[in-house]
This record gives structure tokens, C-alpha cells and sequence, in this order.
């Protein structure tokens, strides 16, 4: 086992204000005061919650395994540091720069407590640096973890704007497609349109692939498992925006979009789907 030296504690207990206080200005130095994402405030109290837990941790638990019970709470505390940072839009540098500015204060301090024995010192500052090293890295594994379900979650959020489900008429609803078509925005839209033909009791769904750049096989596929789904679910479906590159492209491609009613475009979609419904639209006299 890797356990810090009681004379190492103490140092750091017994000088705690002014290694803080060393520990901030290098966080300023790096940046971290400057940003008005985060108060000076908010950072020197981060600072001293994180130097109490790094202390009680490092007096019993093993410095060199990160993963024993002893350091449960500096882990907690640097992945909720690591989520807020990325919540707050800051990069992995700027959040492992919270625990590596450390290590020139605690190496200072160290040197001047172990002044007199040479081979100790060496031995605590490379247990301090491994030690920081390793709580750096749990901090950056941390923070990518955090950023990714952040950046999965807007994903997810900008899919579900980019698939409205408009209700036209009574009856009638359509859904414009803007951009690619793939397998994951395919389960958003099915999941979206579904429930909407059943909240509203809906016969009619159109499709309008205005907005969709390019038609091949695989988009087909998806566009053909849509309208299963919507038929299955006892509604029709019209598909429209087929402009000419797209008829061609379909064409070309062998594509088989039989049984499927298509449009030029969504007035005539939709005109078509009023008179399915037994409705006309007709200009008012005068």
C-alpha cells in the first residue's frame, strides 16, 4: 500500500489557508477565475470542499488505488465536478486544470516540510504526483463520460424538433422531413407519428421529403417501414415532395414504392387527402 506520511497530513492541515490560497491564484493563472461561466466564489469553495475530502482520504486510504472505499467521496465529488463543468459548456483541459494546479503548491509546501530529509521527500512527491495524476485522469474520464450524454441527450432533443407532427385537418396529419433519413431518426419518427395517430385518431398520415436531400435504397427502406407501421396502425399514408431528382433517382435505383401514394407536392397531398375525406376546398364566392 501507497500511504501518505502522517508528517504530510499534518503539513497540509496545519497550512491549509495558505495553500489554498496558492492553489487559487495558479487556477487563476490558468484561466479558471476569468471565465463568467463560474464565480471566483463558486471555484475557491470547490477548492476547499475537494482539499478536505483529498486529506481525510489520503490519511487512511491508498494512494495508489483510487478505487478502495477510502476515496468514494473524492470520486463522487470530482464526477459532479466533472458534469457541472460540462453542463456549463467548459472543455476537459480547462477541468483537469482544477486538480493538476494543485501540484505546485503541495510540492512547495512539501519541500520545505521535508527540508531536512531528502529521501523522504522524494518518496511523498511521487506518491503526491501519481496520486494527482490518477485523480486527474478520473476527473477527464469523468468529464467525457458527462459531454457525451449531454451532446446524446441535444441529439435526441434536436431529432425530436427536427420531426414535428402537424395536425392539418381533422383526421390529417403530416410530418415535413427535413435532412438525412437514418435508422435513428426512422424509430424517432415512427415512435412520434405512431403516437400521434393515436392520440388524435388520425386516418391520414403525410409525409413530406421536401426537405430530404438525397433518396437511396436505405432511406427508401426506412421511408417503406414507416408507412407498414402507420398502415398497421390502421391509417393511410401519402408521401410528398418527390421532385424530379428524386423520381429519377427512385428509378434508377430499382426502387419498389408500389402501393405507396406519392405527390409532387404537400397542397396536393394534402388536397388529396381532404377528398378521402370526403371534402372539398373551394374558393369563396365574391
Amino acid at each position: 500500500m501507497a500511504i501518505l506520511q502522517q508528517a504530510t497530513i499534518d503539513a497540509i492541515k496545519q497550512n491549509e489557508s495558505a495553500l489554498l490560497a496558492s492553489w487559487i491564484e495558479n487556477l487563476g493563472d490558468g484561466g479558471s477565475l476569468n471565465d463568467s461561466r463560474i464565480s471566483r466564489e463558486d471555484v475557491s469553495r470547490q477548492a476547499r470542499e475537494f482539499l478536505s475530502l483529498l486529506v481525510t482520504a489520503s490519511a487512511n486510504g491508498d494512494a495508489a488505488d483510487l478505487t478502495r472505499s477510502e476515496w468514494l467521496d473524492s470520486r463522487q465529488f470530482l464526477e459532479a465536478l466533472s458534469r457541472s463543468r460540462a453542463m456549463q459548456g467548459f472543455d476537459s483541459q480547462h477541468t483537469a486544470h482544477f486538480i493538476f494546479s494543485l501540484k505546485r503548491p503541495l510540492f512547495d509546501l512539501l519541500q520545505k516540510a521535508y527540508a531536512a530529509d531528502p529521501r523522504a521527500l522524494s518518496s511523498e512527491l511521487w506518491m503526491i504526483s501519481e496520486l494527482l495524476d490518477t485523480l486527474g485522469m478520473h476527473t477527464i474520464r469523468s468529464f467525457q463520460k458527462s459531454r457525451e450524454e449531454v451532446i446524446l441527450r441535444q441529439q435526441e432533443e434536436l431529432l425530436e424538433l427536427s420531426t414535428p407532427v402537424v395536425k392539418l385537418w381533422e383526421g390529417v396529419l403530416a410530418l415535413p422531413m427535413i435532412g438525412t433519413l437514418d435508422s435513428q431518426r426512422t424509430q424517432v419518427v415512427m415512435e412520434s407519428l405512431l403516437q400521434r395517430i393515436v392520440e388524435t385518431g388520425s386516418e391520414i398520415a403525410i409525409i413530406d421529403i421536401t426537405g430530404v436531400p438525397t433518396v437511396d435504397t436505405l432511406v427508401a427502406q426506412h421511408l417503406l417501414k414507416t408507412v407498414t407501421a402507420i398502415r398497421l396502425m390502421g391509417a393511410d399514408c401519402i408521401i410528398s415532395g418527390i421532385r424530379p431528382q428524386i423520381a429519377q433517382t427512385i428509378v434508377h435505383l430499382g426502387l419498389d414504392l408500389g402501393g405507396i401514394v406519392t405527390k409532387a407536392n404537400l397542397a396536393d397531398a394534402l388536397a388529396l387527402a381532404l377528398k378521402r375525406s370526403g371534402l372539398t376546398v373551394t374558393k369563396a364566392a365574391g
